[in-house]
Formats: structure tokens, sequence, C-alpha cells
């Protein structure tokens, strides 16, 4: 097989998920040569793994546990020989229990941060020393409009930790540029996965986040393959630090 990413080792965080699924078969599609699945184990992990075939390696783990995180990255050196590309887009977003921050439950913020900020310090930290060790590659984090405008309101544990997230990206791009690595954010608008599945239910809510969007629907988590393609490819060489919205407009707004 030929593509745009041959002979490319990638790790990509949430992979079972909408958005990560998308992106570990659109990475596939391109040619990738190992690629490593983290993501809590479980029936669709193991479907994903069964669909891809020999290149994929399921790597099982809590992102929020550095122990684990760094045991999953063990186990991907027995099926590597290095790493090109870091894809991490897990997250969650506690809707019904994230608030203003006078009524905000500090146990939510906990947990918010403990997937969104910590899940990608943790897979970095164990990542890009790898991706250094390989001559450099790319880091893809998955961002959030609210973390840059005032969508967020009412999310503040979220919008905090999309936040930390974006900083510690360009902190990345900036550390390790010299070791040729390069680090980029893509920044989703409303996109249909089971993150927001209970939101998109509701009639009023369904038809308020399509106004929200100048182009006038939801997105799909395929609407962010190509941009996670060209970040991973060598097409986007001279790329990092930047933010690549995919949010229909809903940023410019």
């Amino acid at each position: 097989m030929t593509g745009r990413l041959q002979g490319k080792r990638a790790i990509v965080t949430g992979a079972a998920g909408g958005i990560g699924r998308a992106a570990v078969r659109a990475f596939a599609a391109e040619g990738i040569a190992r690629i490593g699945l983290l993501d809590l184990p479980g029936p669709a992990l193991e479907a994903l793994v069964s669909e891809l075939g020999p290149a994929a390696v399921a790597l099982p783990c809590d992102l929020s546990d550095d122990a684990g995180v760094a045991r999953a990255l063990e186990e991907w050196d027995e099926h590597s020989t290095g790493l090109d590309v870091i894809y991490a887009c897990a997250g969650v977003q506690l809707h019904g229990h994230d608030a203003r921050v006078g009524e905000l439950d500090p146990e939510i913020w906990d947990r918010t941060m403990a997937a969104n900020a910590r899940g990608v310090f943790t897979v970095l930290h164990h990542g890009v020393p790898r991706m250094v060790a390989s001559g450099g590659g790319s880091v893809i984090v998955c961002g959030s409009p609210t973390a840059m405008t005032m969508s967020g309101a009412g999310y503040s544990a979220y919008s905090a930790s999309k936040a930390a997230a974006m900083a510690l990206t360009r902190v990345v791009a900036a550390d390790y540029a010299a070791d040729g690595v390069r680090a980029n954010i893509i920044v989703p608008g409303t996109t249909a996965t089971g993150l927001i599945a209970s939101l998109l239910e509701d009639p009023a809510v369904h038809a308020e986040l399509v106004a929200g969007a100048p182009l006038g629907r939801i997105g799909t988590p395929e609407d962010l393959t190509g941009i996670a393609v060209f970040l991973a490819s060598d097409e986007s060489s001279y790329a990092t630090g930047a933010v690549f919205a995919v949010d229909g407009g809903l940023t410019n707004r």
C-alpha cells in the first residue's frame, strides 16, 4: 500500500472514539506502517484493532495514569522501532455537571483536567522523547473553540482544560523545534460524537448548535481527517505552533 503516511509510525489517543477512530482509519488508508491505539480497554478498541489488521497495536490505558501510559508506550516499543506521529484527541466533556466557576464541583474540575490536560501531558511526556530519538516528527493535539472564545460559557472545567492542552502544544513546538519535532493544534467545531450525543438529542439544542456555525451544520469526525493527515505527513513540514480551525467558521463568528 502506498500513501501520504507510508512508512510512518503513529499513536492516537482516544482511538476508539469518534474523532480518534476516524483519524485512525484515515491514517491506515494513507499507508501508515504501524499505529498504536491508546484508549480505555473494551470492545470498541478490540473491534478497531481487528478491523485494521496487523498494522494496529492496542495500547489500553487510562491517560490520566502516568504509570499506565508509561507501560503502554513500553509495549509500543515492542511493536515499533520508533515514533513519528502523536495525535492526542482523547477527552471528556461532562455535560450537566460542568458549570460556572462559582457553582462548579471541584471533583468535576479534577476529572475534566485529568482527562483533557493531564492526559495530553502524559502521552507527550512519554512520547516526545521517543519521537526525538526517531529523528523528529509531528505532534497533533485536539483543541476546542471553548478555549478561545466565549462559546465556553458554562463549561469552566472543559474550557480551561482545553486551553491548558493548547498552551502545552505551543510550548512543545518551541522547546523541541531544534529536535525536528513539530506541534500543532486542530480545533474542531461542534462535532457529532459520543461526547455531545446527549445534547444533540434535544431538538432545540441541536438547532442552536447548527445556528452557531456559519456553514450551517454540525461537523462529523471525518471532517477532521484531512487536516490530521496533512499534519501527520511531510506536507506540513513548515507548520508548527499553529492552530488549524476546522469548525464551520465558529471561532470567526
